[in-house]
């Protein structure tokens, strides 16, 4: 049995198989999910898994170069804005419009879907490489 980290055997095979760029998503309940990514459904009821939970964990076992969210995140849902500003102060963040942000999760390694049931509780983590 894992002593530490990512318990979940699912997500913790994403995680060893990402390249330095790879892609994965971290997303609320109502995220469409393109066709060929895989889905890691953790969502149990409505708030449950929250978006922030799953976020820390991946963050604490994931090199995040840079994370992407939906700009319509800054006038709808600020505290998960602000939750992600302080989760990843030292990784470049990009805001791109929501339609885009959903062209880009085609790109996806795998999207982990949450309980979050607040608008744009949705991020995409770009893999960083970890030297040394």
């Amino acid at each position: 049995m894992k002593k530490q980290g990512m318990v979940n055997s699912h997500i913790a095979k994403v995680l060893a198989d990402l390249g330095h760029t790879d892609l994965i998503v971290i997303a609320d309940l109502g995220l469409p999910v393109p066709p060929g990514v895989l889905k890691i459904d953790l969502a149990l009821t409505q708030g449950t898994p929250g978006f922030q939970d799953v976020v820390s964990v991946v963050a604490a076992d994931m090199v995040v170069e840079r994370v992407i969210v939906a700009e319509e995140i800054n006038s709808v849902n600020m505290e998960t804005m602000q939750y992600i500003e302080g989760a990843f102060p030292d990784s470049t963040l990009s805001q791109v419009p929501h339609e885009q942000f959903k062209e880009l999760t085609r790109q996806a390694k795998a999207i982990i879907r949450t309980g979050e049931a607040r608008p744009y509780a949705n991020c995409i983590l770009q893999s960083g490489v970890h030297f040394g």
